[in-house]
């Protein structure tokens, strides 16, 4: 408990409206692939669009955006740029929006029964 308090999970901590910030740059389906694409290990802009569906161009401003919010870093190799997640918590946000979103068809959601046979075994 005093964890949380330290670290600004209380009511009038002054980062709720930085937390407001980073869900509105979450707030775009593109994002949320890019960083479901990056969850498990850096990619190129060619890969990343290629991946989500999306041209090149758009997959860049959507990467310069989230590097902008430290949501993603980059790495340079020759005239290639890596992207990968900057820290784990965009990759957690975004598997608990999926989570809750899988909630909201009724029924016992699919990674409830993930969940179950992972501790059968």
């Amino acid at each position: 408990m005093d964890a949380d308090k330290a670290c600004g999970l209380k009511v009038d901590s002054d980062y709720v409206e930085l937390a407001v910030e980073v869900f509105s740059m979450l707030a775009d389906a593109t994002r949320v692939r890019i960083i479901l694409a990056l969850r498990d290990g850096e990619l190129s802009v060619n890969e990343l669009a290629e991946t989500v569906a999306k041209p090149q161009s758009a997959v860049s401003q959507h990467l310069a955006k989230m590097r902008m919010a430290r949501i993603v870093a980059t790495r340079h190799e020759g005239t290639r740029v890596y992207y990968r997640l900057e820290n784990e918590h965009a990759r957690q946000l975004v598997a608990d929006a999926i989570f809750q979103a899988e909630h909201t068809l009724g029924g016992t959601p699919r990674h409830h029964h993930e969940s179950r046979a992972k501790g059968d075994a």
